[in-house]
């Protein structure tokens, strides 16, 4: 019967080297005249071989082998007859794959009787099957290294995104903890703000009153320095008098009269003197403890100012945490963008392989039908050539009679 599956016919040098190479040799010194004479156990021993590599490479076989023994159990004498249910099995997975490959027709006498024309074709076919599908898993090898690789570097970027998810987690549980403390301390600075304005405002109203103080301060010197200058002028004033004194008692009492009525005016004058003094050192005293309690309260100012400033740099930490969050998330929405391009990839690559597989099917779907067409013409053209070859067989009997 014909075949479907379009290959080169190998000669049986190179089918004996390709069972070598590829490890399908049932002995270790076959040679091409055991392919170009083929013995009864050649395909069975090599057919054996290749289906346990390349059909059933795990040598998973249970189900037939519990078939076997079912089978064996059914007849009378099981001994006799289990070679020949292996052979038939054998038969029927060979055949099984042959037609998977485009070549039907693999006979029980292909196996048990080969002919050395036939096995030749049986054994090219399969050569040729493994030549091709050697050479499309060479093409599609690299697809395969690039999914890989893609498999790798995906598989490391959600290692990544994970050990960013932990930072966030951690992140935001210590933002978490810390909030207690955070809105403790903005309310102690809010407080702080309110302190501070009130300090502001009384700060404003003492220097006011020193202000006030101090005016009075000058007023009160310029006073003193105005009764000293009337001090020193009363001194002149008397001097001149004591030398404008006379021997006449009348003048002299007149000028005693005067001097005491001018020693009470200075008495006088000197008690005001002493009092505005008296005055002025109470008012300096009170300008002193003024600026004591000013002096203090500029101190708890600046203490506040310094918890303030303290308050400030813990806001400005807050914030840098949140911009530091805030880039973090951004820095993971980049990553799930790119995981997401890598899988968009990946699917792309799967689409090409399996288009890939479509293009090549369809190429030996192609070619099969093209085979079977030309075979169908050939073997219309034998059919026609046959009633010619008889005609001229008759023609040179007649010839020769």
């Amino acid at each position: 019967m014909a075949s479907n599956f379009s290959f080169p016919e190998m000669t049986p040098a190179q089918i004996a080297e390709a069972l070598h190479a590829y490890g399908f040799a049932p002995t270790a010194n076959l040679s091409a005249e055991d392919i170009a004479n083929p013995q009864p156990e050649l395909l069975p021993r090599v057919f054996s071989i290749v289906l346990a590599s390349v059909v059933n490479p795990t040598g998973e076989d249970d189900l037939d082998q519990q078939l076997g023994f079912d089978t064996l159990a059914a007849l009378d004498n099981p001994e006799h007859h289990a070679e020949a249910i292996r052979i038939l099995r054998l038969h029927c997975k060979a055949q099984t794959f042959l037609e998977s490959i485009q070549f039907p027709g693999f006979t029980l006498r292909d196996l048990l009787r080969p002919d050395p024309r036939r096995t030749i074709h049986v054994l090219s076919a399969l050569f040729n099957f493994l030549y091709f599908r050697e050479e499309k898993l060479t093409l599609l090898q690299p697809m395969v290294n690039e999914l890989s690789n893609s498999d790798e570097h995906r598989m490391d970027l959600k290692a990544k995104i994970d050990e960013h998810q932990k930072a966030i987690a951690d992140l935001e549980l210590a933002a978490q903890m810390e909030e207690p403390m955070v809105q403790q301390l903005e309310a102690e600075v809010n407080s702080l703000k309110q302190k501070l304005v009130e300090y502001n405002k009384q700060q404003l109203a003492l220097r006011a009153k020193a202000n006030t103080i101090n005016d009075r301060k000058e007023e009160t010197l310029r006073k003193i320095s105005e009764a000293d200058f009337e001090l020193v002028k009363l001194a002149q004033e008397n001097s001149k008098l004591l030398s404008k004194i006379v021997q006449s008692p009348e003048k002299l009492q007149r000028a005693l009269d005067e001097k005491k009525s001018t020693r009470a005016e200075l008495k006088n004058s000197e008690k005001m003197a002493m009092q505005s003094v008296q005055e002025k050192t109470a008012t300096f005293e009170t300008y002193s403890k003024a600026f004591e309690k000013l002096s203090k309260h500029i101190s708890k100012i600046l203490a506040l100012q310094e918890q303030v400033t303290s308050a400030k740099i813990l806001e400005k930490e807050f914030k840098a945490r949140k911009s530091k969050l805030s880039d973090e998330s951004a820095t993971i929405m980049a990553l799930d963008a790119k995981i997401v391009e890598w899988n968009g990839k990946a699917h792309e690559m799967v689409g090409r392989v399996k288009a890939k597989e479509k293009e090549r099917d369809q190429i030996i779907a192609d070619e099969n039908q093209r085979l079977s067409t030309l075979r169908s013409e050939i073997e219309w053209k034998l059919q026609c050539l046959e009633p010619r070859e008889r005609k001229v067989e008759e023609t040179v009997a007649t010839v020769r009679f």
